[in-house]
């Protein structure tokens, strides 16, 4: 299994929680992003470069997640996309995108677009707090306890 991460906008503070959690549960993780993203050196931590454009590091992920697999992203569109592979996937805010929420949450990210689109300020986000992060870590350890333990070498 590995985790899979939509760079380009997750919050730096939820990046050190990925990174501390690969070097701990021994996990591949991968930062995908249209920009270079510095990471730790760390044998189960790379930084995946794509070309930029529209929706390129989301069809990356697409295209490398498998069942599974855990992808964190704010992207509801990708969400819904690798939940159709079966990987799962997860909010920065510790929100874990399911079968039965994504429609819901797709209905409602077009419905927001429609209203920007026609002038409708209807503000942004709100700010990410500390009950974020903790969220965010709670349901990573969650999923890290229900994955197989990680295989270990002689060498290790």
């Amino acid at each position: 299994m590995n985790i899979w991460v939509d760079a380009d906008a997750c919050p730096n503070v939820i990046k050190d929680i990925l990174f501390r959690a690969a070097e701990r549960a021994r996990i591949p993780v991968t930062l995908v992003a249209n920009s270079w993203v510095r990471t730790p050196p760390s044998r189960f931590i790379t930084s995946m470069q794509v070309s930029g454009g529209l929706d390129v590091a989301d069809s990356e992920i697409v295209e490398r997640c498998a069942p599974g697999d855990l992808v964190v992203t704010a992207d509801i569109p990708l969400a819904a996309l690798v939940l159709e592979k079966g990987a799962l996937a997860l909010n920065p805010r510790g929100e874990l995108y399911t079968a039965d929420t994504i429609a819901q949450r797709l209905t409602m990210r077009n419905f927001m677009d429609e209203l920007r689109g026609s002038g409708v300020n209807t503000g942004g986000p709100a700010g990410f707090h500390a009950r974020d992060r903790q969220a965010f870590g709670n349901a990573l350890d969650r999923w890290l306890a229900r994955r197989p333990p990680a295989r270990t070498t002689e060498s290790e």
